[in-house]
């Protein structure tokens, strides 16, 4: 399935200018337990999902990026390209794939209410972003990230 390694590492660098680019996307938000009761619903399983943005001015592409779950589940991007300042939502259920609205097409939940890791990789499985939660008493590891994940509401909601 990964054929991509053999490339050599210095190729991923020359496109970019030094600059910072692996923090340009990021994990930015997470429901990861849908409201009301866990039936498994199409409707349910797709208010469960993982908002990915792109902090930079210049549309990425996400050709083969992977989101996978601390159990492996993983979904990989297809043909899709996320604007500058722009947000894409990865629901969990089956839907039509929308510039904003990716879908996993899934037919049982990913994400675990209690403790799990979102995990972003790009299309070499280099690893770009990890939001984590219910871990260290409902706080998150950013693997030492100072970036600020704006809108984040789970903060005030430490056990």
């Amino acid at each position: 399935m990964v054929g991509a390694v053999a490339l050599p590492a210095s190729a991923d660098d020359h496109h970019h200018h030094g600059r910072q680019h692996h923090r340009a996307v990021y994990i930015s938000d997470v429901q990861y337990n849908s409201p009301g009761r866990d039936d498994r619903s199409n409707r349910s399983l797709n208010a469960e999902w993982v908002e990915i943005t792109n902090g930079s001015g210049r549309a990425v592409n996400l050709e083969g990026w992977t989101l996978s779950d601390e159990d492996g589940h993983t979904y990989t991007f297809h043909h899709y390209r996320l604007n500058g300042r722009a947000t894409v939502r990865v629901h969990t259920g089956i839907g039509r794939d929308r510039k904003m609205d990716l879908y996993q097409d899934r037919r049982a939940y990913v994400w675990d209410n209690n403790s799990d890791t979102a995990t972003l990789r790009n299309y070499r499985g280099r690893f770009i972003d990890q939001l984590s939660w219910g871990h260290h008493h409902g706080q998150h590891d950013h693997r030492g990230d100072d970036r600020q994940h704006g809108g984040d509401h789970r903060d005030g909601h430490r056990h």
